[in-house]
C-alpha cells in the first residue's frame, strides 16, 4: 500500500468532519436559482455566557453570510412585480438606489399588469442588503418557507403577518426558516464551541482582541470604523462611496462555527423582543469597535424602520442529526482530492426543483 494512502484518508476524515458544517440550501428556478449557504450550530445545551445570553438547548442551522442584494432582489422580483399592496410595495425602498453609501437595488414599472415592476442589482450583489425592515425580513423568511417561487406567500409562514406593517409577531411552531434568536445569533457569533461550557470570545472573529479593519485574508477584521472605513482606509467620509463589503470578504476572520460578518458590515435584527421594539445586534461599517462587542446590546429598535447601518441573516432548522450522513435521497455529496488535501462539501437538494 502507498504509504500516502493513511495520510490522505485521514486528511478526507478531518474534511469531512469539519467542513460538512458548511452547506447550502437551493431557492428558485431556472435563472432566478440562488443558493444561501449556512451553517451548523451544535453544542445544544451549552452555558449562557456572563451575559446571559447565548444558551440553546436544541441544533440549529443558521445563515453563514448576511442575506445578499442579489438574494434580496431575486425575492423582489418573485413577489414584488405586479402589486398595489403597500405592505409588497414597500419592501424595496427607494434608497436602496438613492444611498451610494450601501446601494443597492434600482427599480423600475409601474407595477401593472401592463408595466411591471422590475428589479436590478446596482453594484456587488454580494453586499448585504440595507434598508431592510424587520418586517421585510420577516416577509422574505415566509417565503422561503413557502418555497421561494414566484408568487409564494410573504404573509404566513414563519410569521403569520397578513398583511400587517406593526406589531409584535412570533415565529411559528413548524417554521423552517426565521430571524434568528438573540440567543441563537449570539451563540453562532461569540461562543467557542467544541462542548457545552467553553466559553465565549469577546468579538464574532475568535477573538478577545479588538479587530482590525484591513479587507481580506488577515485574521481578526471586520468591517466597521477603527479611525478610518475599512473599504477606503481613510478617517474622511465620502458621500458618493460605497462602504459595505462583499459578505465573506474577510476571509479569516470566521466565527468558530464559521459565519462572517457577525462583526461590521451591517447591523443584523434578531428576534429580541425589547418592548415594543425588536434587537440588533453586530455593529456595521459606519459604527465603532464597541458594537462588535458581545457586552454590548441595543436598546432595541423600531421594527418598522428601514435604515442604511441593518440588515439580517436567517435561521432554520437542522438539516441532519448528523452531518456526516446524509439523509436517504436529500442530500449529495462530493469529494476533490487536490494536492493531497481533502475537500468535502454536502447540498441539500429541493424536491421541488
Amino acid at each position: 500500500m502507498n504509504a500516502s494512502y493513511p495520510k490522505i484518508f485521514a486528511a478526507l476524515l478531518a474534511a469531512l468532519t469539519v467542513c460538512t458544517t458548511a452547506q447550502a440550501d437551493s431557492f428558485g428556478t431556472g435563472s432566478n436559482k440562488f443558493d444561501i449557504d449556512f451553517v451548523d450550530i451544535g453544542d445544544a445545551g451549552n452555558a449562557a455566557d456572563t451575559t446571559g445570553y447565548g444558551a440553546v438547548s436544541y441544533g440549529f442551522n443558521i445563515g453563514k453570510y448576511e442575506v445578499t442584494i442579489d438574494q434580496y432582489t431575486t425575492f423582489l422580483n418573485s413577489v414584488a412585480s405586479v402589486t398595489s399592496d403597500g405592505y409588497i410595495v414597500n419592501l424595496w425602498n427607494a434608497n436602496m438606489t438613492s444611498d451610494i453609501n450601501i446601494a443597492g437595488i434600482s427599480r423600475s414599472g409601474s407595477g401593472t399588469l401592463a408595466s411591471p415592476y422590475s428589479y436590478s442589482v446596482i453594484g456587488s450583489g454580494n453586499h448585504p442588503i440595507a434598508y431592510v425592515s424587520w418586517f421585510d425580513a420577516a416577509r422574505f423568511a415566509n417565503w422561503l418557507n413557502n418555497g421561494a417561487t414566484s408568487g409564494a406567500s410573504t404573509e404566513s409562514g414563519a410569521y403569520t403577518l397578513s398583511g400587517a406593517t406593526s406589531g409584535i409577531f412570533t415565529k411559528n411552531a413548524g417554521a423552517n426558516w426565521w430571524i434568528p434568536g438573540e440567543d441563537e445569533w449570539y451563540k453562532a457569533a461569540y461562543y467557542k464551541g467544541n462542548g457545552i461550557n467553553t466559553g465565549y470570545w469577546v468579538y464574532p472573529t475568535q477573538s478577545d482582541t479588538a479587530p482590525g479593519n484591513s479587507v481580506g485574508g488577515d485574521p481578526n477584521q471586520a468591517n466597521y470604523y477603527a479611525g478610518d472605513y475599512a473599504v477606503t482606509q481613510s478617517a474622511s467620509y465620502f458621500g458618493s462611496q460605497n462602504y459595505l463589503t462583499d459578505v465573506g470578504a474577510f476571509s479569516s476572520s470566521a466565527s468558530a462555527y464559521g459565519t462572517y460578518d457577525q462583526g461590521g458590515n451591517l447591523r443584523e435584527w434578531n428576534d429580541a423582543l425589547i418592548g415594543s421594539s425588536r434587537g440588533l445586534r453586530g455593529g456595521c461599517w459606519y459604527g465603532l469597535e464597541g458594537d462588535l462587542r458581545s457586552s454590548v446590546r441595543d436598546g432595541g429598535f423600531d421594527p418598522t424602520i428601514e435604515d442604511s447601518l441593518v440588515g439580517f441573516r436567517l435561521a432554520s432548522v437542522p438539516q441532519s442529526a448528523d452531518p456526516g450522513v446524509p439523509e436517504p435521497g436529500t442530500w449529495a455529496s462530493g469529494v476533490l482530492l487536490a494536492g493531497g488535501a481533502a475537500f468535502v462539501r454536502w447540498r441539500r437538494r429541493q424536491a421541488s426543483l
